[in-house]
């Protein structure tokens, strides 16, 4: 089981996902629920896992699209 949690300034753990699998589809429902729940956040650090930066580069780039059209 893999958890991904999603921590304000402060460090208190605004948002979270338990799952069996890391991976990009995973690491990206996460992300979607975070921020959808949240908002749209000034900074994102992760760990060293490529789920995690792949999720954050495929977000970034729908969402980099949407505001260009």
């Amino acid at each position: 089981m893999f958890l991904y949690r999603a921590v304000d300034k402060a460090g208190d753990t605004v948002d979270f996902l338990l799952t069996k699998r890391r991976n990009k589809l995973a690491a990206h429902k996460f992300l979607l629920k975070a921020i959808s729940n949240n908002g749209c956040p000034k900074v994102i650090n992760i760990d060293k896992s490529g789920a995690n930066r792949e999720a954050i580069r495929t977000y970034n780039t729908r969402r980099f699209k949407e505001n260009k059209n």
